[in-house]
């Protein structure tokens, strides 16, 4: 029987059904433009090495934190040669691109920080960093200038047993939730990700990489990833791939990946970010009003803003 009221809603329903079937043409993207678009900020580097100092070569990742008073970055210096001692600078900044060295710099004379990323957690700066030969460690501090070395992380397979003997670098905290999650590589050839209640063990999630190399030729060999973020109610990493032959070699490409779990890692179609000719890696978004900001940090920190080449 038809109803004088089914008549009345039948217009209603007609509109809650196309947008059921429309759901995943309306849902938000996987990529959102403003984690992948980004042109450059200036037409040149916003933080160098030194001539002549102790940081005349910047390199790796180093990290920038945007907190009440302004923005404050942390990088890896040393005198250029490959035995040099690479050691931990800080700088300022008032609006993230006019820079200025710390005085006490460098923060830790004798201590070998390299590729390293700072959270700051209750209060306490904690710093997840390479030391010599390429073996993690991690130091806590209170202001961001005198820092504690904690000793080398301590990551141990899925079974609890001590990870295999070797380098173990490019270390990233997250924290999701009430736990710690560690992101790490081993000689560039995949990421592996463990988790912590207490900073003090790692324990991995599983014993295979999460993510690794390819199937992109500018990435088809190697990676490191540098960053982790929420957005959207997605998980966004931030990394660097390269690859050992063709027009590819010894170029390192900032790209982009998304995730539902952690776990499983899909890469975005819009790689690199960056052109994989102009060399820059190390990269990290850092929040900037409604947008985000692209920064790339070795081998010398280049900002991009929002915009689509």
């Amino acid at each position: 029987m038809n109803h004088p009221e089914t008549r009345a809603w039948a217009p209603f329903f007609w509109c809650l059904a196309v947008l059921m079937s429309a759901g995943p043409a309306l849902a938000q993207p996987a990529f959102p433009p403003e984690l992948v678009r980004f042109v450059p900020y200036k037409s040149k580097p916003v933080f160098t090495g030194a001539k002549g100092m102790w940081d005349a070569k910047i390199r790796e990742r180093g990290w920038i934190l945007r907190e009440a008073g302004g923005w404050k970055l942390w990088y890896t210096g040393y005198d250029g040669t490959k035995e040099g001692i690479r050691r931990l600078g800080h700088a300022t900044s008032p609006d993230g691109i006019q820079w200025t060295r710390h005085p006490k710099n460098p923060l830790l004379a004798d201590l070998w920080v390299e590729d390293m990323m700072i959270v700051h957690h209750k209060g306490q700066y904690i710093m997840v960093a390479e030391g010599k030969n390429d073996i993690a460690h991690w130091l806590t501090s209170r202001d961001g200038i005198n820092w504690t070395p904690k000793g080398k992380l301590d990551i141990r397979t899925k079974n609890g047993q001590p990870i295999a003997a070797g380098p173990y670098g490019t270390p990233t905290l997250f924290r999701d939730h009430d736990r710690w999650c560690l992101f790490y590589e081993r000689n560039d050839l995949g990421v592996w990700l463990a988790t912590s209640s207490d900073l003090k063990v790692w324990t991995h999630v599983q014993d295979e990489p999460v993510m690794t190399p390819g199937p992109a030729e500018y990435e088809k060999n190697l990676i490191a990833l540098n960053q982790v973020i929420k957005h959207q109610g997605r998980y966004y990493a931030y990394y660097h791939g390269s690859a050992r032959a063709g027009k590819f070699k010894g170029l390192w490409s900032t790209c982009v990946a998304t995730s539902t779990d952690l776990i499983r890692w899909q890469k975005c179609a819009k790689n690199p970010l960056v052109p994989s000719a102009e060399n820059k890696s190390s990269g990290i978004v850092i929040p900037a009003g409604r947008a985000f900001r692209l920064y790339t940090m070795h081998p010398e920190v280049w900002v991009f803003g929002p915009g689509k080449r």
